[in-house]
């Protein structure tokens, strides 16, 4: 078993590289090509029909790097267009909806769990469908964290304004009772500290990136897709309008390490 095309991941923006890291630690040998819509961030207040166009485009453009897979490290696209990329495309598709899910289900202990996400993945139910397709029994309690992801791509990540509106975001939640919450949106795992330093109590925090990278692994395995060691892994990133300071708060974050980011225009 010896498949050293890459892995192909795209995203919104630069979130989806929660995604990558966790790929980079769980599967070393594999090679793996970002690609980051910056021209066309943030797809949480577009329509369906718009992500789901974007979605095939940034798809295609990754196949023509001869992707072996293709990871769609956002929970958006995730939430409206993986049949359809499952359908045009002959490689596996993953999502971070599905892995989410069900490790919200096992982490669990009073079968409720909470979701927090962009509006786009909120408004399309994605979580509590994938929950209830599991257990119909499961309580869900949603919100859409809007503000978020701008504090994020700030670099206020360890900050008070930042504390505030997590408390403020997750207090419905808390008070409803849950005692698990989905980070529904790849950019959240940055804030895993801090919602854990405000929720200050015992809530399960489920890092979709994480989970994603998990279900991968068992793909690659499933369709002998694995990149045999020692394998000259490499990360590529690739954006389609210049980066502007997120890339430097998300490599620090994260401390990956890659070379020059490429600039890749839209078809």
């Amino acid at each position: 078993m010896n498949d050293p095309r890459p892995v192909g991941v795209f995203d919104s923006g630069i979130g989806g590289l929660t995604v990558v890291k966790a790929l980079r630690d769980l599967l070393p040998n594999e090679s793996i090509c970002y690609l980051g819509d910056t021209a066309r961030v943030p797809y949480g207040p577009k329509s369906s029909e718009t992500v789901q166009r974007y979605a095939v485009e940034l798809a295609g453009m990754l196949m023509r790097k001869n992707a072996k897979a293709l990871v769609v490290a956002c929970n958006t696209v995730s939430s409206v267009a993986l049949p359809l990329l499952a359908n045009k495309f002959s490689v596996p598709v993953i999502g971070v909806i599905e892995p989410g899910a069900r490790a919200a289900l096992q982490a669990t202990r009073n079968r409720h769990i909470g979701v927090i996400g962009t509006r786009a993945t909120i408004r399309s139910g994605a979580y509590e469908k994938a929950l209830r397709a599991t257990d119909n029994n499961v309580r869900v309690s949603s919100r859409a964290c809007p503000l978020l992801v701008p504090l994020i791509e700030e670099g206020l990540l360890d900050d008070a304004v930042t504390d505030q509106m997590i408390m403020r975001y997750l207090q419905p939640l808390l008070a409803d009772g849950i005692d698990t919450l989905v980070l529904g949106c790849t950019h959240y795992p940055l804030l895993a500290g801090a919602i854990a330093r405000v929720v200050n109590r015992q809530i399960t925090l489920v890092d979709s990136a994480q989970n994603c990278a998990h279900a991968v692994e068992e793909m690659l395995d499933r369709q002998s897709l694995r990149a045999a060691p020692p394998n000259n892994a490499q990360l590529y990133v690739a954006l389609t309008d210049a980066a502007d300071n997120f890339l430097n708060v998300a490599r620090d974050a994260l401390e990956l390490s890659f070379g020059e980011v490429e600039l890749q225009p839209l078809p």
